[in-house]
């Protein structure tokens, strides 16, 4: 697969594990980046409860270190997103028609201890690859974490071939199920850490309350009233006082200091608990951004959107206006780090993972020929 450039498929199923994000990108794995169409297929509420449980069951992959073990659900919940990624690329190639030179997949986070050098994906790169009867690059985070690194954020280094073209410093933050900031320096100096919770909070507790997957557009939360002494019990956690770089495990936080509030009231509470936490993370950077670019799903929530702008003494603005779609940047920065480890590039360095030095990473899974 000696060549420039690459025809690639990201796929990315999040921390809300609300579905699977399918996005083409054209690229030199460097400078040269040219998105394409995408697709989103989402999951049903049998899967994401499958996903729940696989996430509760991974726990106990903490006492043995053994990424690889998928016992009960794990194994179960791996088959199922194998599945329907692989599906999900179907359905992509049927509708536009379009092969990839090689694909990146993220699979399913379901744990993220990098204290203890472990991070777990579900999905089986080597199924995948036979089923599509393409390469796959996946487990892209497990070498960061075992040399050291915190195996997260890994769209810093994509981020920063989307500003080139664009007044420096600027930062990107990505809300999706967890919130991750990405400065890139005038010098081209890349810094990067997780912040905090973004929506994985506010989507347990209006699921916890049968009020569908996620605050739509913020107006459960635009119609309650901020707690700030239930926000403070938050805003006391150690990882927000940790200075970068750090990632978070989706659990780390949980919605407890919430409960008792009315829906309207607890929606908006930990909707300020996001907020609160890009604020403080917008305080370790060395330099102050012209212009915050925000991305994934926490973007279509206004009610987020304008508490944020009010916060940040900087322009807030979605990323679409560097004309890409915000909710495929995650996807597109996997076929960009696909593209990357092809070529043995970093996908991770110092300042974003606190990894040793700048690392490649991820497994390339080949289809077998046929007999």
């Amino acid at each position: 697969m000696a060549k420039d450039n690459f025809k690639a498929l990201g796929l990315m199923s999040g921390t809300s594990m609300d579905g699977i994000d399918v996005a083409w990108l054209e690229t030199d794995g460097d400078v040269l980046v040219s998105p394409g169409p995408s697709l989103h297929v989402p999951y049903d509420e049998a899967m994401r409860t499958l996903l729940h449980e696989a996430c509760y069951a991974a726990r106990a992959l903490e006492e043995t270190g053994v990424r690889t073990a998928r016992p009960g659900v794990l194994h179960q919940a791996e088959q199922a997103i194998t599945r329907a990624h692989a599906e999900a690329v179907r359905q992509f190639m049927d509708s536009f028609g379009l092969i990839p030179d090689v694909i990146g997949f993220h699979g399913q986070t379901v744990l993220h201890r990098p204290e203890l050098r472990l991070t777990v994906q579900l999905g089986d790169g080597n199924m995948l690859a036979e089923a599509l009867s393409l390469p796959v690059v996946w487990d892209m985070r497990a070498a960061d974490v075992e040399a050291g690194g915190q195996g997260a954020p890994l769209a810093p280094v994509y981020h920063r071939a989307l500003a080139l073209k664009h007044p420096l410093p600027a930062a990107f933050v990505n809300i999706g199920g967890v919130a991750n900031i990405t400065l890139i320096g005038d010098d081209d100096r890349l810094i990067a850490f997780d912040c905090g919770p973004g929506n994985a909070l506010v989507d347990d507790w209006m699921r916890r309350h049968g009020r569908g997957a996620y605050d739509e557009d913020g107006r459960t939360a635009a119609s309650g009233i901020v707690h700030d002494e239930r926000l403070h019990v938050w805003l006391a956690h150690p990882f927000l006082h940790r200075p970068p770089p750090k990632s978070l495990d989706r659990n780390d936080f949980d919605i407890g200091p919430a409960e008792g509030l009315s829906l309207e009231d607890g929606a908006a509470t930990l909707t300020m608990l996001t907020v609160r936490c890009i604020a403080e993370a917008a305080g370790w950077l060395p330099a102050k951004p012209r212009t915050l670019y925000v991305c994934g799903g926490g973007r279509r929530n206004r009610t987020l959107m304008t508490w944020l702008a009010e916060t940040l003494d900087m322009p807030v603005v979605p990323v679409e206006v560097l004309g890409v779609d915000g909710d495929m940047i995650e996807a597109q920065c996997w076929a960009y780090l696909a593209v990357r480890s092809l070529k043995k590039l970093p996908i991770t360095f110092p300042e974003t993972t606190g990894a040793p030095m700048p690392l490649t990473g991820g497994r390339l899974s080949m289809p077998k020929e046929a007999p």
